[in-house]
């Protein structure tokens, strides 16, 4: 979102281009924060697309639990002290 393709597809979608602390996917339309990523656990593959089930939540208790989960991760599963570098076929995925 911090790029510059990012922050044209931002603007094109007319979503704040300063706000970075969830995901957007787009996928001919564009979904943000729980709806997003329960969307992208529907593509991944067993066990993750089971996730999926809690689709029928509300967005408001999606995005409570998706908030609380953000806010602790590097708490729970610690954080690395450099990003992993992707391979060529996973760069392809994103901007």
């Amino acid at each position: 979102m911090q790029s510059e393709a990012g922050q044209k597809l931002l603007k094109k979608l007319d979503l704040n281009t300063n706000e970075f602390h969830s995901v957007i996917l787009i996928d001919g339309d564009y979904y943000k924060s729980s709806t997003a990523a329960l969307k992208i656990s529907r593509e991944l593959g067993f066990p993750w697309n089971m996730l999926y089930v809690f689709i029928i939540l509300p967005v408001p208790a999606r995005d409570f639990f998706y908030n609380f989960i953000a806010n602790n991760r590097y708490k729970w599963f610690g954080k690395k002290d450099s990003c992993r570098i992707p391979t060529p076929e996973l760069k392809e995925k994103f901007l």
